[in-house]
């Protein structure tokens, strides 16, 4: 970890501050979660993504937590090859990227 990490910043030595810094979200992963398995499991994809559907609507937000959910739910896919790492480092592009104003500023 770097002291901009520990100060909220970026890695790679930019000011501003982490949207998840800023939330109070710890970034941290425990170690025993960090190999965790996830079983292929129908019933809980299918809850996940019918969960994603349902909370998908016109705004951007709603958007954005539909398609999180419906990569979360891609633990539970035998087809699909993810790690809550993964996710998480997703999760942490988008917020970083509207934060920042979107991709099109």
């Amino acid at each position: 970890m770097t002291d901009a990490d520990d100060e909220g910043g970026t890695p790679d030595g930019d000011d501003r501050e982490d949207p998840l810094a800023a939330a109070g979200v710890d970034p941290v992963v425990p170690e025993g979660a960090s190999g965790a398995e996830f079983a292929a499991d129908a019933e809980v994809r299918g809850f996940i993504r019918e969960v994603a559907e349902d909370v998908r609507g016109d705004s951007s937000e709603s958007k954005q937590l539909s398609a999180v959910l419906y990569r979360v739910s891609d633990l539970y896919d035998e087809d699909e090859e993810t790690s809550p790492e993964e996710i998480y480092l997703n999760v942490r592009h988008i917020m970083r990227i509207k934060s920042e104003g979107g991709l099109r500023r």
